[in-house]
């Protein structure tokens, strides 16, 4: 989209882009910061949300125009990208790393560093063509994830000190420091929780009055604070001398890096076992054999997917930043983040680089191969709600004059996979965590897996039947992107992509008041109002890009309620769903949870390999169990229910001449564990079937010292402890349904049984809807129903973990974070839980 507001002079930035190449000029009328404010006809109002303000325009997906800069001509004329690759391609490699940018650099100068120097990078234009060149380079230490913190103290280090070392060449670091506002309680409380983070892993920080950030910083407004977060040691980052300096380190220890090499194809195969593997990696110039490819193309990583046949959840958007003529004073000030306003400001010598996250950015959907040095005209009136934060910030900018604009493609969703097929990585923070995930990266490459825990960064976290969704990618990251720079509550939920997953009782427990969290794409029972139903509303955007609003949202409004640090609005409905279990019974709806059948002639095999705990019982036993990963840390908890040989037990059970085992396993990681399990079986050579009927089956859990007595008035089998004994299996009959599989385990001297129906299984010929079956149950005691909040405040009474929750990946060493009993159960109990 042109410039139709307001015709600006536009000089492209910084002359270290591209080594050696002078910026140009396109002379026109500058414009300033206050002009612009006053034509969109901003208002500034201190303290709103971005995710509340209004914007006077909203936009449409469709392609904008893009817009040559000086570089790309200088380049072409250069030879560029048409004069071929700058090396001769090798026939083999141990990994190709593909892409140019951040994060290509840093995984093939770790990979070298590590040793594996028979690597290629391919990159179809110059270093940092794409979306690296233009990024504003920003780097803060501190995150809300301890992880976070992890990776980026580690491109730090690299950044500020190791590249110097080795190379004696400066990457362009500049320690100027970071200052982050609170303009409310709740975020400079953020602030202190990041703080106090920060104080556990080295990070020197400060908690700063208002007077002291005006001492500190002069130029800014500080009528409006709460306070500020003072980070001396974050900085910039120059994307040209940091990947430059990152290839030549990695080039000196024998890396290959490859320049004007476009990839066109991946090759992929299956070995004898049926597995795909990749095999080669196809270019205009020729082709490198190679058994693993890092994908790193940022924006274009969903092609490059596409040509392996794996699917990458990726959306592209315009990003923004705008650059100031000389402001007076502004040298050597930290760079801001504003949060609250959603912009940040950047020094960029003796002016400020002026940029933030909006509620209606521009979606890019027709991503172009030829789009390398290029940018997008700015759309002001996109814009222009960062302008309106800037200038509430620094006053200075009213009358300050833009020299230049960067509107350029960039992502917001992390998303990293190494399978037998194909490595994915892309990002959004690629400059400040590309350091971090590029060793962890090298790190799974050579040694099978990560050293930190990398769940939240593992595209595998992703359901199959969401990562080719469009709808479900372009909610959830319009949402990410429109609340980057929200507070992170523990209690907030996402709005977008909801519904996507729903379990056979979803409606049932909606009608009883059932408030819904988001895992994975389920819809898992959070907790119950007792005000009635607040179902979850389809997205609306926030009312972005002219679509109705959504009202009467009595979700969203629980949720606004629920942003808090402290206890939640509905603390006191926990302690009643807590109660009901203690003293009598409640059911919990964990039909989220993954199911998944094993069976086969290795079976038996298979199972004394993946877990840790012996579960070749006699059949009809469950047993709680780990799978550890080749570091011998935690990968999962989980049951695992040996089942009676011969003819199916279940409806959706495999028929087996051997073993089979069923696998119950926590929902939110249910998608990892299977590709871990799929990844073992295909390494071992184990001739078995994994099955995976987490869609087709809704799963109950009753609690309580009273589960026993209610639940014997809708079996047909005794369930004392003599005939249904601690960690025992059945199919049974409930209610006069047939096919319900039941089990009984537990964590404490409390009786804890569970079951699971098909989610359409037949009975006498007919067609049986499930929720049926759970109102017959249910009528036999009130309240019954809990959600999956209150289990933490369990948990934390009695100091262990709920019985069948799986977590992510843990490093070697970690401690299993649950357990369960072995000792039998009494009908008698009391069912305590602050027994030890």
């Amino acid at each position: 989209m042109a410039f139709r507001t307001l015709p600006v002079c536009y000089v492209f930035l910084p002359a270290g882009v591209i080594p050696g190449v002078i910026p140009g000029v396109i002379p026109g009328v500058m414009g300033f910061f206050g002009c612009v404010a006053r034509r969109a006809g901003l208002r500034w109002s201190p303290g709103v949300s971005p995710l509340v303000r209004t914007s006077a325009r909203c936009y449409s997906s469709e392609p904008t125009k893009e817009k040559n800069v000086p570089y790309e001509k200088t380049l072409k004329e250069q030879g560029g990208a048409s004069a071929g690759p700058t090396k001769p391609l090798p026939r083999s490699a141990d990994a190709v790393v593909i892409g140019g940018g951040s994060l290509g650099c840093q995984t093939i100068y770790h990979l070298a560093k590590m040793g594996m120097t028979n690597v290629v990078l391919l990159e179809r234009d110059r270093l940092t063509a794409g979306t690296t060149w233009h990024t504003a380079g920003l780097l803060w230490q501190l995150r809300p994830s301890d992880v976070e913190v992890e990776l980026l103290a580690h491109t730090r280090n690299v950044i500020s000190k190791d590249l110097e070392e080795e190379t004696g060449l400066h990457t362009g670091w500049i320690q100027n420091g970071g200052l982050f506002i609170a303009s409310n309680k709740q975020r400079l409380d953020e602030y202190k929780r990041l703080m106090s983070l920060g104080k556990v892993y080295g990070i020197e920080s400060y908690v700063l009055s208002p007077a002291e950030t005006k001492d500190l910083y002069p130029l800014m407004n500080v009528d409006d604070l709460y306070g500020t977060l003072y980070v001396p040691k974050d900085g910039t980052m120059d994307p040209a001398g940091t990947c430059t300096t990152l290839t030549r380190a990695a080039s000196a220890r024998g890396a290959t890096v490859i320049e004007n090499c476009p990839v066109t194809g991946i090759t992929v195969r299956e070995d004898e076992t049926g597995v795909r593997r990749v095999r080669a990696v196809e270019t205009e110039h020729g082709t490198i054999e190679t058994a693993c490819v890092v994908n790193c193309a940022g924006v274009w990583a969903t092609k490059l997917g596409d040509m392996a046949g794996v699917k990458v959840p990726l959306i592209a958007m315009h990003h923004a930043y705008v650059v100031t003529e000389r402001i007076e004073g502004i040298q050597n000030m930290p760079n801001v983040r504003d949060h609250d306003a959603s912009v940040y400001l950047r020094l960029q010598g003796d002016a400020l680089s002026v940029g933030g996250y909006e509620q209606n950015p521009i979606f890019w959907d027709k991503v172009s191969d030829k789009f390398a040095f290029s940018l997008f005209d700015l759309d002001w009136d996109v814009f222009s709600a960062n302008i309106e934060g800037a200038m509430n910030r620094v006053p200075a900018l009213e009358q300050t004059g833009i020299k230049s604009t960067v509107c350029g493609p960039g992502t917001l969703l992390w998303m990293a996979s190494l399978s037998a097929l194909v490595d994915i990585p892309c990002l959004s923070a690629g400059m400040m965590l590309g350091g971090g995930c590029g060793r962890e990266l090298a790190h799974w490459i050579i040694h099978g897996r990560p050293e930190k825990d990398m769940y939240g960064y593992d595209i595998r976290r992703f359901h199959n039947s969401l990562t080719g969704n469009n709808q479900w990618i372009r909610e959830r990251s319009h949402e990410s992107y429109a609340k980057n720079y929200s507070v992170v509550f523990p209690f907030d939920e996402p709005l977008a992509s909801r519904n996507m997953r729903k379990d056979p009782f979803h409606q049932v427990l909606t009608e009883q008041g059932c408030v819904y969290q988001e895992r994975h794409g389920w819809e898992r029972p959070g907790w119950f109002s007792k005000d009635g139903p607040a179902p979850v509303l389809s997205y609306d955007y926030y009312g972005a890009y002219d679509g109705p609003k959504n009202t009467d949202d009595k979700y969203r409004a629980l949720l606004g309620k629920e942003y808090t640090f402290d206890f939640p609005s509905h603390h006191h409905v926990l302690k009643d769903e807590c109660m009901t279990c203690r003293q009598g019974v409640a059911v919990f709806n964990m039909s989220y949870f993954g199911k998944f059948y094993l069976s086969g002639p290795d079976a038996k095999q298979a199972a004394d390999w993946l877990f840790t705990a012996d579960v070749n019982k006699k059949p009809g036993s469950t047993v709680y169990t780990c799978m550890l990963n080749k570091s011998g840390g935690t990968e999962a908890d989980m049951t695992v229910s040996r089942l009676e040989p011969g003819a199916a037990n279940l409806p959706l059970a495999p028929e087996s001449n051997g073993d089979t085992y069923y696998l119950a396993i926590g929902g939110g990681v249910a998608e990892h564990n299977w590709n871990h399990i799929r990844t073992v079986l295909q390494d071992q050579g184990f001739t078995c079937t994994l099955v995976d009927h987490s869609e087709d089956m809704g799963m109950l859990s009753i609690q309580g010292p009273k589960s026993r007595e209610v639940l014997q008035e809708v079996l047909d089998t005794d369930l004392s402890n003599q005939a249904f004994p601690f960690s025992t299996h059945k199919v049974v009959n409930a209610a006069g349904h047939q096919g319900t599989d039941i089990g009984t385990l537990t964590c404490d001297p409390m009786t804890r049984p569970w079951r699971q129906m098909p989610s359409a299984f037949a009975s006498n010929n007919k067609h049986i809807n499930p929720d049926q079956v759970l109102y017959e149950m249910c009528a036999l005691f009130i309240p019954p129903l809990c959600g999956f909040s209150f289990p933490g405040k369990f948990r934390c009474s009695a100091l262990r973990r709920y019985t069948v929750t799986a977590f992510p990946s843990v490093t070697s060493g970690a401690p299993t974070t649950a357990s369960s009993s072995t000792r039998p159960l009494h009908t008698d109990t009391s069912g305590t839980l602050m027994e030890w």
